[in-house]
């Protein structure tokens, strides 16, 4: 008998439970340049223009960084179970703790908001490479970077008008910088929680599985878009099919791969290996540490800590995938091989050398500036010195204040018209924020900060004073009220005046870090950004002129589309079957985490019918 998920998954296009195996044509294709010709040569089968736009109209994409789909006409979204599991615990208390536990509203009226969860449905998607390219001809460095930048914010201005509230627009960087294109975006803010199964069979198998095929959870969970307080009436959403998938069937998956960097140079993809990845993970292994020390102090700890615990799990997975394969020395042969290919196509004739030549150089010259202030950018701008949610709204206020006095073009990205919508939803949100965490992670963080920036730093010195890193962290947190979210709502309406006036510890601290913060900022976006994205764009023409558009563009965060047929593979002489059974959860059980079945769950797997949701 095939899995209750594997029937679940079968009509669903746009987002795939990890419950069966497909094999993919290599490709993640935007939906506007799909390889049609190819599609119908190996599959006999070529999407029209109906079909693009109703599987467009039918996916989602989650705005703090996953996919779903909406399979329903009521508005019911169906996603990855981790993709609500902030909101899950958002919605925890100590007397009730739903990420073990489990959620699931009966009645529509149960159904309860997410306080920082954003839909968005790709509804147009345009061509704006000539104006972006025409706004920065000519220009490079601090020119090239604030024309490109005020262009943009420009463009997605006039794409969202006067609807704010609904409209999401995106300049979009594909092919580093080949095209760029416009993603119209339909907007949802309002969207509550259905249902979520509890953590043990949400998770079973836990990180030893997590990104393995065979699995055996039920990785799911389920909203329901809103708007104006009623649940959102969709044209356009993603059957259940009643047989469930078959090996051999094509099968399309559609969703929103954050990013790829198979079009980096080889300098880049150094770079990222050496002063990003493996710092990365160094720093992520003993945040790691604190938070799991954190968590074994009591049950409350471990409640509150829960989903920091996870996405550093999360994230120490995947990054150790990339480390593996940048170090990989197969890969970079690879990638030298493209490399010297392409090269030697642009030095094959002498126009195309003097329009090209110059760009893996000057991208390499780029990657030594970064190092030479790559760190106390990553710890003062990027946050890694100030891990807290406390800080972060701090820093959101200070910043957004100043920045709403400036002109939309020439506001940080992250502040435009078009961004603030998703940027107040997060600071005026009524999530929980925990204290005690608050001290830990910040008093971590600060650590870290005098331990990489050194402590005769004049930064450090600055910001810790006389003070230990954790006298610090808990003066500051003791002594903060922006964890009430109506306290954050009138410093951002109050504007400049306001934050000139508060004497909240956190707005002091982001005020003084600020100005660094800034001039590190501004240094990156100049001397690296400027100049990779400058010297991409001609890498990109060159590709251009040698494959044309048959090499899709790496990921961007952006819908995607990859097709391929439903069937198994040898793993090392082992046959490994496209499907999977609940009955595997039976076979793989120790009793102990990440293998202890879900009590309620597998107790005779069922459970009373009005548990079931109701599609």
């Amino acid at each position: 008998m095939k899995s209750l998920i594997q029937k679940l998954l079968a009509g669903t296009l746009a987002f795939a439970l990890p419950l069966t195996s497909a094999q993919a044509a290599e490709g993640m294709w935007t939906l506007d340049k799909l390889p049609l010709k190819k599609m119908q040569a190996q599959y006999g089968f070529a999407p029209d223009e109906a079909w693009t736009q109703h599987a467009q109209r039918s996916a989602l994409r989650l705005a703090g960084g996953c996919s779903g789909s909406f399979i329903s006409p009521e508005g019911l979204v169906m996603t990855n179970h981790h993709c609500v599991r902030e909101c899950v615990q958002q919605l925890s208390n100590p007397q009730k703790n739903f990420v073990a536990d489990g959620f699931y509203a009966k009645e529509q009226k149960d159904e309860v908001m997410c306080p920082t969860i954003e839909l968005n449905r790709l509804d147009e998607i345009s061509d704006v490479t000539a104006r972006v390219k025409q706004a920065t001809a000519g220009m490079s460095g601090a020119d090239f970077s604030k024309a490109q930048k005020a262009e943009q914010s420009k463009i997605e201005a006039e794409c969202v008008g006067d609807d704010k509230a609904r409209t999401r627009c995106d300049v979009v960087e594909l092919y580093h910088g080949g095209v760029y294109d416009l993603y119209k975006y339909h907007r949802f803010q309002d969207a509550r929680l259905v249902f979520a199964p509890d953590e043990a069979i949400a998770f079973f198998g836990g990180d030893p599985d997590n990104f393995n095929f065979p699995r055996y959870d039920l990785d799911i969970g389920l909203l329901r878009a809103y708007e104006d307080g009623k649940p959102a009436k969709v044209a356009d959403y993603f059957p259940f099919s009643k047989n469930g998938a078959e090996a051999g069937e094509l099968t399309m998956v559609l969703g929103h791969p954050g990013s790829t960097q198979r079009q980096l140079t080889i300098a880049q993809l150094d770079r990222y290996r050496d002063l990003d990845l493996i710092p990365r993970l160094l720093l992520g292994s003993e945040t790691r540490g604190t938070l799991n020390q954190y968590a074994s102090e009591n049950a409350e700890a471990a409640r509150t800590s829960e989903d920091d615990r996870f996405g550093v799990e999360n994230s120490l997975k995947a990054l150790k995938g990339q480390l593996g394969a940048l170090l990989d020395p197969a890969v970079f042969n690879f990638k030298r091989g493209q490399e010297t290919e392409l090269r030697g196509f642009v030095n094959s004739k002498p126009a195309r050398k003097k329009k090209y030549g110059n760009a893996w150089d000057e991208i390499a010259q780029a990657q030594l500036a970064y190092a030479t202030f790559e760190t106390p950018y990553k710890f003062i701008e990027r946050g890694n010195g100030f891990s807290s949610d406390y800080f972060r709204f701090a820093r959101a206020l200070v910043r957004g204040a100043m920045e709403r006095n400036k002109p939309n073009g020439d506001r940080l990205r992250e502040y435009t018209e078009s961004a603030l919508p998703t940027l107040t939803q997060r600071l005026f949100s009524d999530a929980p924020v925990y204290p005690a965490l608050e001290k830990v992670t910040l008093a971590f963080s600060l650590t870290k900060l005098r331990e990489y920036l050194g402590a005769d730093d004049p930064f450090v010195h600055e910001v810790l004073a006389k003070e230990s890193p954790d006298a610090m962290a808990k003066r500051l947190v003791d002594n903060t009220k922006l964890g009430d979210p109506a306290v954050r709502k009138a410093l951002w309406d109050g504007g400049q005046a306001a934050i000139d006036a508060s004497t909240d510890p956190f707005i002091l601290l982001a005020k003084q870090v600020d100005p660094r913060a800034r001039e590190l900022r501004k240094r990156y976006e100049n001397e690296v950004e400027a100049v990779e994205k400058k010297n991409a764009e001609l890498l990109a023409q060159a590709r251009f002129e040698k494959y044309g558009t048959s090499v899709y563009p790496d990921a961007t965060f952006t819908l995607r589309l990859s097709y391929g047929e439903v069937k198994g593979w040898d793993e090392k002489g082992t046959p490994v079957p496209p499907f999977t059974q609940i009955a595997g959860t039976f076979e793989r059980a120790t009793g102990f985490d990440p293998f202890k079945q879900a009590a309620g769950v597998m107790a005779g797997c069922a459970r009373p019918a009005e548990w079931r949701p109701a599609f």
